[in-house]
């Protein structure tokens, strides 16, 4: 198939990019990896009257260590997959880019495009929600953080407004002695996942569970953590039973729709083996050191 018709105008800076956006509101899509987007253009999905191509601002590829991973809009799936700097810093960062499709769509697939994408089953946007990760986003009329939960508003749909670009993507590094996991179920290597678990499980000197947090992608029309289990496991001494009441607490919280990967229930079922088995993992990091 092919895309509908559109005007083609290439960016070389944040600030044209800002000044073009304003001028063409919404009327205009931004184009980075187009991994996301061109398929979309191809099925007649998005009409947009303009593509604002943003791949020769170079500003926006950056990868930055500190209390949170910085990663520029522009920062290629790849290239964090195999950064150093990630790998040490961030693990789970780092474990949950090679989820992303396969390594083609990696290559050119964008940090910014996932994110601002925001499809409920993409890796990126669960593992924001679980971190309480930020977004930083660009306009005319200056500068904006904002909160995972408060960015990501429905299915494909943020909190960017049209004149805004998205500019950097922030990942908070977890606290020293902090176990981790990452959770996917898939039809095929490469796809989107069926369901998707990441959890983080802090213990204190008393051997007691001083935080949890479990976010899930692929249930509802954005990943959604399980405030509920999260509570019920904090304070509590890790053991199988817990895992397994806690996943069943998490699983039986969730209300997800059913398409041709599965039904509610198969999804539901699938969460809460996924998080048992998530738990047992980012405990065993803990136990490890």
């Amino acid at each position: 198939m092919k895309p509908p018709l559109f005007e083609y105008v290439r960016v070389s800076s944040v600030d044209e990019a800002l000044d073009r956006l304003t001028e063409l509101g919404d009327e205009a899509k931004v184009l980075a990896g187009g991994q996301s987007l061109v398929p979309l253009l191809s099925l007649r999905l998005a009409n947009p009257a303009y593509l604002v191509d943003i791949n020769r601002v170079g500003d926006l590829s950056h990868i930055a260590n500190g209390p949170v991973v910085r990663l520029g809009a522009l920062s290629r799936h790849r290239d964090v997959e195999r950064s150093g700097l990630v790998a040490q810093s961030h693990p789970l960062l780092s474990a949950t880019v090679k989820y992303i499709g396969h390594i083609a769509i990696r290559n050119r697939g964008t940090i910014g495009g996932s994110v601002a994408h925001a499809d409920p089953a993409a890796e990126l946007p669960t593992l924001l929600v679980a971190l309480d990760g930020e977004i930083e986003a660009r306009s005319s009329r200056g500068v904006r953080t904002l909160a995972a939960a408060e960015f990501f508003e429905g299915f494909l749909t943020t909190a960017l407004e049209p004149d805004e670009l998205l500019t950097e993507v922030r990942f908070p590094v977890l606290a020293a002695g902090t176990g981790w996991s990452i959770q996917e179920f898939s039809r095929r290597n490469g796809d989107f996942g069926v369901v998707t678990v990441v959890v983080t499980v802090a213990v204190d000197s008393a051997g007691r569970i001083s935080e949890a947090r479990i976010s899930f992608g692929g249930v509802a029309s954005t990943a959604v953590r399980a405030s509920s289990a999260e509570s019920a496991l904090v304070g509590q001494t890790p053991s199988a039973e817990l895992w397994k009441s806690a996943a069943h607490e998490a699983a039986s919280s969730l209300d997800p729709s059913g398409d041709l990967h599965g039904t509610p229930q198969y999804r539901r079922h699938l969460a809460g083996v996924l998080t048992e088995r998530a738990l047992v993992e980012a405990h065993g990091r803990v136990e490890e050191g």
